[in-house]
């Protein structure tokens, strides 16, 4: 019956009561008169059929009971919020996050892991694809936020970490030569890797053929696993399977990993995902990185 509830508005004036130390501090903070505060303390009491609240000399304290009601309340309050949260959350639309190929086997999961622990029965996607086309639907606003691979100045977003880049080609194989062009393997145009790769080569008096490309990381992988040429990449720690770094050939230095986010997306969600990611490398070992 109706008759036999607590009025979770009765509730949290009880509380804020014990917590701002007096019926006045609590109908400060609470936005209601003074009587307000005394007659939602008076209809616990009705309720309960016991006295809450008794005086003690200029001051109001609690019996025991309402003593023991603060501790249920506090309870209530917890229970129905919580409730509320994880309600709310469902209604809410997917965090729609993109990712690089390269980036999202180490660095989306502690992504993932902090945004699930932060907004719990939130639902979230994801979405794989090169920089260029991430930073395009962040833009329209088609994507919340996404990890992008870039060098300063080049790339939307904010620099988060870096990762080394490293030359791969396949094992015990010389990577061709033709017509005395070393042989390499890169993503297709628009990529910032590729021509830093195509200079840093020809600064070293080496002659470059592009003799494969492709739009993903696996089939750039996949051409260099064949022995097609050599591949730039960046490492996350882990050697791809079937290739080996090589050492032999210039110097590549590092790419910025950024968090680019949407217009108007919600600060708090942008500072969770920036706390992550910056973990994430301030966590990661340089050894492991370096590959």
């Amino acid at each position: 019956m109706a008759n036999d509830s607590l009025d979770l508005g009765q509730l949290r004036t009880f509380v804020a009561i014990a917590d701002h130390g007096g019926f006045g501090r609590a109908a400060t903070a609470l936005h209601l008169s003074q009587p307000a505060v005394s007659q939602h303390v008076r209809l616990l009491e009705k309720r309960l059929r016991q006295p809450l609240v008794e005086k003690d000399g200029r001051r109001t304290r609690f019996t025991a009971s309402g003593e023991r009601l603060l501790v249920e309340a506090r309870r209530i309050i917890a229970a129905h919020d919580e409730a509320v949260r994880r309600l709310d959350a469902t209604t809410l639309p997917p965090v729609v996050i993109g990712s690089t190929e390269t980036a999202a086997e180490q660095v989306l999961p502690r992504l993932l892991t902090t945004l699930r622990d932060a907004y719990p029965g939130r639902g979230v996607q994801f979405h794989i694809d090169r920089s260029t086309q991430m930073t395009e639907a962040v833009l329209k606003g088609t994507i919340d936020l996404a990890v992008l691979l870039g060098f300063a100045g080049d790339t939307h977003g904010r620099l988060v970490g870096e990762l080394p880049l490293h030359w791969y080609s396949a094992p015990a194989r010389p990577v061709p030569q033709h017509d005395r062009a070393l042989a390499l393997v890169a993503y297709r145009e628009p990529c910032g890797m590729r021509q830093l790769a195509l200079r840093r080569l020809a600064e070293a008096g080496h002659q470059v053929e592009v003799a494969a490309e492709s739009t993903s990381l696996e089939g750039v992988i996949a051409a260099a696993r064949a022995g097609l040429g050599v591949a730039v990449l960046p490492s996350t720690g882990v050697t791809p399977h079937g290739l080996v770094q090589r050492h032999d050939l210039p110097e590549l230095g590092v790419i910025g990993v950024h968090l680019a986010t949407r217009r108007d997306l919600d600060t708090d969600l942008v500072a969770t995902a920036l706390d992550a990611l910056e973990g994430f490398f301030d966590a990661a070992p340089a050894s492991r990185l370096a590959g």
